[in-house]
């Protein structure tokens, strides 16, 4: 049997704007962030918390292409006064996830769990079926305990995921790249810091957004790379862009012409450690990596 297919792109929409709520169903991104946090100034919150609750009460269950849609919210962080309102609001609407911004570390998240688990309870959710995903590195302290994830026993997390924006204030630095567009030092730590704590706490990798949405060419070199880095998805901020990302995190038929190739030979020969196919050596770790793909090992 198949496992669950990972979430490619992930779509921030403002919950103040009943203009985008209405376009982002058809977006065609596999996940849809409804955000109360940055995009909406404080005396918008209480009207993007209802509008947020409106929204996936009507969208809960969609399909596209044979993928369920996952609806998410962004709240605001457990530092500010408006969380609590936040959750007790579009809890009521039972969304897919909560995405945990300016998350400090493991603790934070399972004090979060610990408030939604109250509310599964008394709105008869099922108990963990609200997923978590932390942003994990939006300060320097944060940022040096994204270690810490990949130890952490949450049931519900179910990525992480990371922002270069409040961290490039934060450390005051004027640039976030190098003159060849690469991550400078200390985002490129936090960027492959973030991805070995997912795969080590087995939850997603998901890398952080790319802020120029018109520069498509520029998003799908990203992307690409991205996954070829590891990463099973990638934040988006305009419907533009989740195509590309879409196609940037789906295996091509030649991957899985090859997957389907090594995931054979083994078969016919299940004693063997490592074998020869077309000329070169595969290995049982290839193996796994070729079953990953064609959805038969998680």
């Amino acid at each position: 049997m198949g496992h669950a297919q990972p979430i490619r792109s992930w779509l921030f929409v403002p919950g103040d704007s009943e203009a985008k709520l209405a376009k982002v169903a058809a977006a065609g991104a596999d996940a849809v962030i409804i955000d109360l946090e940055d995009a909406v100034s404080p005396e918008h919150k209480p009207d993007a918390r209802r509008r947020a609750s409106e929204w996936l009460a009507a969208h809960r269950v969609q399909v596209l292409e044979g993928r369920p849609h996952s609806h998410w919210v962004r709240i605001n962080s457990l530092g500010s006064p408006w969380w609590r309102d936040d959750l007790a609001t579009v809890m009521r609407a039972a969304p897919h996830g909560i995405v945990l911004p300016k998350a400090t570390g493991p603790e934070q998240v399972q004090l979060l769990g610990a408030e939604i688990y109250e509310l599964e309870d008394r709105l008869g959710i099922p108990t963990n079926s609200t997923r978590i995903m932390p942003l994990v590195s939006e300060t320097p302290a944060a940022a040096l305990t994204v270690g810490a994830y990949a130890g952490s026993t949450i049931p519900r997390l179910a990525a992480l995921s990371w922002g270069a924006e409040d961290l490039s204030a934060a450390i005051r630095a004027t640039r976030k790249h190098d003159e060849h567009g690469e991550w400078t030092d200390a985002f490129r730590m936090v960027r492959a810091t973030m991805l070995l704590a997912a795969h080590a706490a087995g939850v997603q990798a998901v890398d952080t957004l790319h802020a120029d949405f018109k520069d498509l060419d520029t998003l799908g070199r990203l992307a690409r790379a991205a996954r070829a880095d590891g990463f099973g998805g990638m934040l988006a901020i305009h419907p533009a862009q989740i195509p590309v990302i879409n196609a940037a995190f789906t295996a091509s038929d030649e991957e899985l012409r090859e997957a389907r190739a090594i995931v054979e030979a083994f078969a016919t020969n299940p004693r063997s450690g490592a074998l020869q196919l077309d000329g070169r050596l595969i290995e049982r770790p290839h193996l796994d990596q070729a079953r990953r793909l064609l959805g038969l090992l998680s």
